[in-house]
């Protein structure tokens, strides 16, 4: 068997849809029949064709959808069904006229015609490890044969720590640990690995093996939207592995990947179960309005030089670059950077404590450019590195107007005006 989990979690839920579908019927809920004709007539039987009633399964089943959905075992096998491929043509196969593209909807679709498979002209719900397995490998072989085209490629995420065995993400991207990955090469886990804990895994289904092409792109935006998202030293591995269907694994060289950089002996960014579904709605938005030009597209680029640096100093030079780009254009000369940056990023009570912070890092700068060595330095650059996070990461969320610099004056001349005391006594 090829797909074992995907066996157990259908089984699982094909038992308890038995079980309540039969309560229903028990409880006086009659299945509908339609009429149907068995065979034309023949000498013996001149009269007329014989009729016989079939029971309507699918149209009962497709009545008690919310009922079904609401089981204990319909949210695992969901999400068994969403990370494969194949399904399509599977619910073709089923004679479904509309395939939903989003892979939940898709999931779902498939659990309610594998169910009315199961029980296909049954009007008692009664389930057998013959109809079960009858459905199944009818599914299977659909979906073995669609995997056997694809290419799975999987690579480290060093800094990444997952609370649940595998986070799936959109289009075709899952986070998982390294022991739920079965088959994968050895190392895939270790290579650049933060101590003495294996990586968390990245694993990318691709369409062929020629996608693998564009992989290392993909790969630099997760790693971007990872560490956008919170706080930690998430990197890339300097290397993936990449195989076609089952056959055998190649190395994949990603150019020294995305190391950890100067954050790297710092703590690791740890997923909740509670944020998976945060993160996926984050990667997922980034993803789609990250910006191939501009300012932003170059100051994003200048957040991940920064998280990449060995030394956080580097690091602290590259954040003030990024700033500048997106709230300085008038050029350090102007002052102006500490201003805007603690009017977007601080309420009205903490701008002068932000305000003092950005200036001092904009001191420390000259002195780290003089070559001279500053006390504390990690913990600046941690906290110039969080406001950065902040500003990229709300505007393209969407939650700030991509005209920073505008923006932050508008919040300036607000507070400015609203000090303004009217003359008179």
């Amino acid at each position: 068997m090829r797909h074992s989990p995907l066996h157990t979690a259908l089984r699982a839920f094909a038992d308890e849809a038995a079980t309540a579908l039969a309560a229903d019927v028990a409880g006086g809920e009659e299945v509908p029949f339609e009429l149907e004709e068995r065979g034309p007539p023949t000498r013996r039987r001149r009269s007329a064709p014989l009729y016989c009633y079939r029971p309507l399964t699918g149209a009962y089943i497709r009545e008690r959808l919310g009922k079904l959905a609401k089981l204990a075992s319909y949210a695992p096998a969901a999400r068994e069904l969403e990370v494969l491929e194949g399904l399509d043509a599977y619910l073709r196969s089923r004679g479904e006229q509309r395939v939903p593209r989003d892979p939940r909807d898709r999931a779902d679709a498939t659990l309610r015609v594998f169910v009315d498979r199961v029980f296909e002209d049954s009007s008692d719900f009664a389930i057998t490890s013959e109809r079960f397995d009858r459905a199944f490998e009818e599914l299977e072989e659909l979906v073995a044969a669609r995997e056997e085209q694809l290419a799975t490629l999987v690579v480290g995420l060093p800094g990444l720590r997952l609370a649940s065995p595998e986070v799936e993400l959109a289009d075709g991207v899952r986070l998982c640990r390294h022991e739920n990955v079965p088959g994968a090469p050895d190392d895939v886990a270790w290579l650049a690995a933060i101590g003495d804990t294996p990586n968390t895994l990245a694993v990318l289904t691709l369409a062929d093996a020629l996608e693998a092409d564009a992989a290392p792109a993909r790969l630099r935006r997760l790693v971007r939207a990872l560490r956008l998202y919170e706080a930690g030293a998430v990197g890339l591995a300097p290397a993936a592995w990449v195989r076609l269907g089952s056959g055998p694994w190649q190395l994949v060289d990603l150019a020294g990947g995305s190391p950890t950089g100067w954050a790297g002996s710092g703590d690791p960014l740890v997923l909740s179960a509670e944020q998976e579904d945060e993160l996926r709605a984050f990667v997922a938005l980034t993803g789609r309005r990250m910006p191939r030009g501009g300012e932003l597209a170059w100051a994003l680029r200048r957040f991940d030089l920064a998280c990449e640096r060995p030394e956080p100093g580097e690091a602290l030079t590259d954040l003030l670059l990024a700033l500048r780009a997106l709230l300085e254009p008038e050029g350090p000369e102007s002052g102006l950077l500490p201003h805007r940056l603690a009017a977007l990023c601080a309420v009205e009570e903490e701008r002068a404590a932000l305000f003092g912070r950005v200036a001092d890092a904009v001191e420390i700068e000259r002195t780290i450019v003089a070559g001279l060595t500053v006390p504390g330095l990690t913990e600046i650059a941690a906290d110039l590195a969080e406001h950065t996070r902040a500003l990229l990461g709300d505007t393209l969320c969407g939650h700030l107007d991509p005209d920073l610099k505008g923006a932050a004056d508008r919040l300036l001349d607000a507070a400015e005006s609203a000090n303004v005391r009217p003359a008179g006594p």
